[in-house]
């Protein structure tokens, strides 16, 4: 084993943080093929180490779909972009209520209301705090929101309602995001993400892998999030959508997309690293390795504009780990 990575474990045993510089970061990135299996093995000892408890899932509802006036370049649901996705108005209480159920049936921890646009309209943010208040009287789940940028304003109406988590990704580094996205300044997200925290909310942030970035770069993602001091790291893995200006990027092999994992758990050893859109596309038959690498959470059913994994499937998965009780 790499004498970096003998020393990691050590700093594991021993509960010294950070774990890692930024510079060995980027050494460990770039150790040969033939580490690969040595690096999760040394993210799964920091899991076990500082995230113990049975893996957690969470599921979503893309509430409010297309035309999204942003030009993400992975988006199918950009304005700028002519795709496949459905376009829809914002879901009803009902619709709502009843996905919260399903999900709630599947044993799923967290529910994910997601809306497409830059931020809510006032009607619509009125209806969907309505809804959230019906759904934490009457399921036995957790809410959380994925509504654009926030204000201060917002986030105490939404904690109001029964939001107890606030999902903002900032999508890739400072440094690549202008290849990404230009209709709005990396700032406007990190400000987001600090309204969400000063909140009281739990906060989910990362980013999607695959759009072309560096190792520097997704280091330098990291190290922002760790910065910013959010609870959850929800790592995306592109699929490429046609009609995209990424839609005929190559996905990451699975073992990079594996790195990236373990990765993730080293420069955030003490947060929740939960590996969501992308997942069964990029890493197929290796899907279960994740929780090598480091994870400790899965996005569970379909994502917004793409098919997931089943939730039996999942939940056959993570008994079979042992990470939880088979239902």
């Amino acid at each position: 084993m790499d004498s970096l990575l003998v020393g990691i474990a050590g700093r594991i045993a021993s509960g010294v943080e950070p774990l890692l510089s930024p510079s060995e970061a980027l050494r460990l990135a770039h150790l040969p093929d033939s580490a690969t299996l040595d690096i999760l093995s040394v993210a799964g000892l920091a899991r076990a180490a500082r995230k113990p408890d049975a893996a957690f899932t969470c599921g979503i509802i893309n509430a409010k779909s297309g035309r999204c006036p942003e030009n993400c370049a992975f988006c199918a649901q950009s304005a700028h972009y002519r795709t496949d996705a459905p376009v829809y108005p914002l879901h009803d209480a009902e619709t709502l209520l009843r996905r919260a159920e399903e999900l709630a049936e599947a044993n799923v921890d967290r529910f994910g209301i997601v809306t497409s646009g830059t931020a809510l309209n006032d009607r619509d943010l009125d209806a969907l705090c309505e809804a959230a208040a019906r759904i934490r009287r009457e399921v036995p789940i957790s809410l959380c929101a994925s509504l654009g940028l926030l204000t201060p304003e917002r986030a105490v109406r939404l904690r109001e309602a029964g939001f107890t988590s606030y999902h903002h990704n900032l999508e890739t580094s400072a440094s690549h995001f202008p290849a990404v996205c230009t209709t709005h300044a990396y700032e406007q997200d990190l400000e987001t993400v600090r309204v969400a925290k000063a909140a009281g909310f739990r906060v989910c942030s990362c980013g999607i892998f695959g759009l072309g970035e560096t190792w520097e770069q997704r280091i330098e993602l990291a190290l922002t999030l760790d910065g910013l001091g959010v609870d959850s790291l929800p790592l995306n893995f592109l699929n490429p959508i046609p009609g995209t200006p990424l839609g005929d990027s190559p996905l990451l092999p699975p073992a990079e997309a594996l790195r990236v994992v373990a990765l993730m758990r080293l420069l955030s050893p003490s947060r929740d690293v939960l590996i969501c859109g992308g997942r069964a596309k990029t890493f197929g038959n290796w899907q279960s390795w994740v929780f090598a690498a480091g994870a400790n959470g899965i996005m569970t059913g379909n994502y917004l504009t793409t098919k997931g994994c089943a939730f039996c499937d999942d939940a056959e998965m993570l008994a079979t780990l042992g990470l939880r009780e088979a239902q």
